[in-house]
């Protein structure tokens, strides 16, 4: 649906032409006297076509599906210059719809699942949602080791989401690391120039097997996990680690020496009267990160292993979940490294999968 389209109303008599859209969820409908009708656009239809939420965008996004290979989407080149019909006489294009407030850069990623009640099994569709006043051309693809393939590319057009593909449980493990590319401009206007932004973003996949991760949006009627990916013309920056760096810069390191300076604040959450809940993660164990490197997380990392682990030691049956995310690893097997060479008595073993995806580890004091 566009502006210019002339639509009929579903429950009610009448209809127009549609002359803008007043929010994401509301159009403008022009009727034949001049008065300008706002509409929730799932009760409008296109004359010759299907309702927006349950024909039209449900049409196109099975066949942006169908195409959806391996390689990556080509952007499709215009079927003739900007301005200009095929057979080159004037062409009249409607300007997109533009916000007071769209002047910004605002890109998210956005995952739904296509059936929220069977959440082991279901799989899940990937949009890209450009909430700007900006066409935004870009590529998006994952990590394959040192080097990245392309999933899609194309553009997004100003305050619209697209579809990207859909994605199964097989595929998560190879969205754990992504990066978007984008290029933002206007069309036929003079607009402030904005940067090109290269942005790569970790997606944790312990997400996917909560329904709790899944809520409600102003983009998507049905719950989504909406990630944040430019904020405000700013691309988000997420932490990445190098195992090698790391283990490194522990050689340097004097044991504790974080732990001083940032002390922590409560990681640890009892759940049961013989079981705690440790959570690894550096917003739980730093008031803030800034200014500290990879290698000072990890060591405040292990010394609340350490610290929850002599505390609990001689209380046989007790069981503790360390929460180190999924990630690369890198933590993962640092804290396995730790219990098995300190406290090789304690049985390990994944945490549950349905709470913590694998996400977590359970150890249990023997």
């Amino acid at each position: 649906m566009k502006i210019g389209d002339t639509v009929r109303f579903l429950k009610e008599v009448g209809g127009g032409r549609v002359s803008g859209f007043q929010d994401k969820y509301t159009v403008l409908v022009e009727d034949a006297d001049g008065f300008e009708i706002p509409m929730p656009i799932s009760e409008v239809v296109v004359e010759g076509g299907e309702s927006y939420e349950g024909g039209t965008w449900a049409k196109r996004k099975e066949e942006q599906k169908a195409k959806s290979q391996d390689a990556p989407k080509a952007a499709q080149p215009e079927t003739a210059p900007l301005g200009k019909a095929a057979d080159g006489k004037p062409k009249f294009r409607p300007a997109p719809l533009e916000r007071r407030d769209g002047e910004r850069l605002n890109v998210y990623l956005a995952f739904i699942p296509n059936t929220p009640d069977n959440m082991v099994e279901t799989t899940f569709d990937a949009y890209i949602i450009n909430d700007s006043n900006y066409f935004i051309t870009l590529t998006w693809l994952s990590a394959q080791g040192t080097a990245w393939r392309a999933r899609y590319g194309g553009t997004v057009e100003p305050n619209t989401k697209e579809f990207l593909e859909e994605i199964s449980r097989e595929q998560i493990d190879g969205i754990s690391r992504i990066a978007i590319q984008m290029i933002a401009y206007k069309r036929e206007k003079p607009f402030a120039l904005k940067p090109a932004i290269s942005v790569e973003m970790r997606i944790d996949g312990a997400k996917f097997y909560k329904a709790g991760a899944f809520k409600q949006s102003l983009f998507f009627e049905e719950p989504a996990l909406v990630l944040d990916a430019v904020k405000d013309d700013e691309p988000v920056r997420t932490m990445f680690a190098d195992a090698g760096q790391i283990r490194e810069a522990l050689m340097g390191k004097k044991e504790g020496e974080t732990a001083a300076k940032h002390p922590a604040s409560e990681p640890a959450r009892v759940k049961k009267e013989n079981e705690v809940e440790v959570n690894l993660h550096g917003y739980a164990l730093f008031d803030s990160t800034k200014g500290l490197s990879n290698a000072d997380i990890l060591n405040r990392q292990l010394q609340e292993v350490r610290d929850t682990m002599e505390k609990y030691k001689r209380k046989k049956g007790m069981r503790i979940v360390f929460i180190h995310g999924k990630g690369e690893g890198v933590l993962r097997a640092e804290v396995l490294r730790e219990l098995k060479r300190h406290y090789p008595s304690c049985a390990t073993q994944d945490a549950s999968f349905q709470e913590y995806g694998f996400g977590a580890t359970l150890v249990t004091v023997k």
